[in-house]
């Protein structure tokens, strides 16, 4: 027995060095077939004595069950974000900042901010033990079975330490691109970008889906544990990458802040030529003494600075503008474009929000025009290039009536939004249903827009009640499904019956009731029985409920269709009741920020960026305090734009809102 026992720890040493000289150092020594013969072999030793199998064999990558929710993991020290920066001005203020606080020459340290998902992993005597989420900086979700699928990271060090490390988990773009043609193949959603692939991916409840995922990482800092000895962060770098630790080879140490600005400038321009997405340099004091002296703010550390790249601009035609019809009826502009490829993805479409951003960036049919991506996310048209014009182009008016059902058009005085006037309108329908299966509400995987309108078109569903109903032989019958995709999709379509009512609810539709309102609107009363019997006077005592909003709420439930939708739905089970406990999950991508909104903006009124931010689960005030996350400062913001710096608030432009909105994946429809 020993002399096996000896073969399976050479197997697994053997196995976890090819691991590290192919997956981190790029430069392997064996072939695959090789490889894949020591595999085998420890396969087999492995299954012929099972109680000798230990949690960091390169078998036990993929080798559990599947979660039914991820729990909570406390980190051991807070995971806080980086203040942002955005011109070089706001570079050198952060160098005054740490200048003033030193006195000394002050050495910095450069690395390349990765566009990923960011996690803490916990090594105990060497073997990877837990890894999680960020979270929201203090507790995150335990992902470990999930980070385990990993190649890149390696499940024993080659030290026996316990030690905290923090990193990035993203996927390469050619990586991407063959993953998204992949699952094109077999009928499934398509992912936006290779972030949300990622961290879709790390958030699988069965780790066997994770494995067939390209994910790769990079860590970039210590938590606790390790050498005492280490003085700096280049050396923690060192001293990572010693233990067998993947680390980004791009950093650079800075004595003069020249050399900073030097190495920003570069990347800036050479992002492009890189395999995986970056979106900016983390520039850190490098010293971890100073670090400590320095300290953090509320939110975020004194000693560091994210430096975010401006967007990418590029100039491509309007074909054509078209009109979007979103589930309240507001018709959106969309401009129609020659496709272009910019920040890492082919453009052919960019929405232009409403009529007046149109008449004022004088955007017309034929136009050449200045592109790019908002937080290199959200396609936007930045101008357009009236000098190129040669006479053909053709100035847009809205439509008279809905492109959808040929219904009326109104636009309220006021309101810079044209909503076609027909609820039953079946464009209305169709992004209603998108909804309902969105990420924040009934978070369905597989049912997003593509999968939806295929539905939709071969009339297997109309109302949210009829993705309870489908059956396998249903799906099969369509091009973009097999047998395994048809099968997760029913999977997940089963699964969403055990969201808390608040989920439901928000994925109703209902008009100004965005995720927080819902989430409130759903502790107040628990479940739907309890709120269809609520009257308007009752409905206001719900804190979160004004005139408008209780108004809604009645006008909607005062619909028979919408009655009875919710009576299919309660038919087949959905809508637990609330509980505070149920809804511990975060059910909101922007829930636990609260935003102020000043000025004059562009895009939108006011009054719609709010309703966007509720939606989404942000808290709307209308006075600043110590507990606004954001002020959003259009011109003439006035004594709030003058309260929020003096309270150190983060205050955002309208680009810099879109930029924050499209990083966590927002959508503006």
């Amino acid at each position: 027995m020993e002399q096996i026992r000896q073969r399976i720890e050479d197997l697994r040493r053997e196995l976890e060095k090819h691991n590290y000289r192919y997956y981190v150092l790029d430069d392997p020594t064996i072939s695959d077939q090789e490889y894949d013969r020591l595999m085998r072999e420890l396969e087999e030793l492995e299954a012929e004595h099972p109680a000798l199998i230990t949690p960091d064999s390169p078998t036990q990558r993929v080798g559990h069950t599947p979660s039914t929710k991820f729990s909570e993991v406390t980190h051991s020290q807070p995971l806080m974000g980086l203040s942002n920066a955005f011109s070089e001005e706001e570079l050198i203020a952060f160098q005054d900042r740490v200048q003033k606080h030193n006195g000394d020459a002050v050495s910095y340290i450069c690395e390349l901010k990765i566009d990923g998902l960011s996690v803490s992993l916990d090594y105990e005597e060497g073997v990877f033990v837990r890894g999680a989420t960020r979270g929201d900086g203090y507790v995150g979700e335990d992902i470990t079975l999930n980070l385990r699928t990993i190649r890149s990271l390696p499940l024993r060090l080659n030290e026996p330490v316990s030690i905290n490390v923090r990193g990035e988990v993203f996927i390469n773009r050619h990586d991407f691109e063959l993953f998204n043609e992949e699952r094109q193949r077999s009928g499934e959603a398509l992912f936006a970008n290779p972030r949300n692939a990622a961290a879709g991916s790390l958030r699988q409840l069965d780790p066997r889906t994770t494995a067939q995922r390209p994910l790769d990482i990079f860590l970039f800092s210590l938590g606790v544990g390790g050498d005492p000895a280490i003085r700096t962060q280049g050396e923690a770098l060192e001293y990572m990458r010693s233990l067998g630790l993947r680390t980004n080879p791009h950093s650079q140490v800075c004595q003069d802040f020249s050399e900073v600005l030097e190495f920003i400038r570069n990347w800036q321009g050479k992002r492009s030529t890189l395999p995986y997405d970056i979106d900016g340099v983390v520039v850190k004091v490098n010293e971890l003494g100073l670090q400590r002296t320095l300290g953090n703010t509320a939110r975020s550390p004194r000693w560091a600075i994210a430096y975010k790249f401006p967007a990418e601009q590029v100039i491509t035609r309007v074909l054509n503008i078209g009109v979007q019809v979103g589930r309240t009826g507001a018709l959106t502009p969309l401009a129609e474009l020659e496709p272009v490829l910019v920040a890492g993805s082919t453009v052919s479409r960019a929405t232009l929000h409403n009529e007046d951003i149109v008449r004022e960036r004088d955007i017309r049919i034929g136009d050449y025009v200045v592109l790019q991506k908002a937080g290199d996310v959200i396609p936007e048209i930045v101008r357009s290039l009236p000098e190129r014009r040669d006479g053909s182009e053709r100035p847009y008016s809205m439509p008279t009536s809905c492109p959808a059902c040929g219904s009326e058009v109104v636009r309220i005085p006021g309101e810079a939004v044209t909503r076609c006037v027909n609820g039953r309108c079946p464009a209305q329908r169709v992004e209603k249903l998108i909804h309902f299966a969105s990420k924040g509400a009934l978070d369905i995987e597989g049912l997003g827009p593509a999968s939806v309108m295929q539905l939709v078109e071969a009339n297997l569903v109309q109302s949210p009640v009829d993705f309870y109903r489908l059956q396998k032989d249903d799906l099969l019958q369509l091009d973009r499904f097999g047998e395994k995709s048809a099968d997760n999709l029913l999977t997940a379509i089963e699964a969403s019956k055990q969201q808390p009512f608040a989920r439901v609810l928000f994925g109703l539709g209902i008009r100004l009731v965005g995720a927080e309102v819902a989430r409130e609107v759903a502790n107040w009363t628990g479940d739907f029985d309890t709120l269809l019997k609520l009257t308007k006077e009752e409905l206001l005592e719900i804190p979160a409920v004004g005139e408008k909003i209780a108004q809604s709420i009645l006008d909607y439930f005062a619909d028979p269709e919408n009655r009875e939708l919710v009576e299919g739905l309660l038919a087949h089970g959905l809508a637990p009741a609330s509980s505070e406990s149920e809804n511990a999950e975060d059910t909101a991508l922007l829930q636990g920020y609260t935003f102020v909104v000043t000025g004059r903006l562009e895009g939108f009124t006011r009054s719609a960026i709010e309703d966007l931010l509720r939606e989404w689960g942000a808290s709307v005030t209308s006075s600043v305090s110590k507990q606004t996350s954001f002020l959003v400062a259009g011109p003439g913001g006035g004594s709030k734009l003058t309260k929020a710096e003096s309270l150190g608030i983060p205050v955002l432009s309208e680009a810099e809102l879109l930029e924050f909105l499209g990083k966590r994946g927002v959508r503006l429809d």
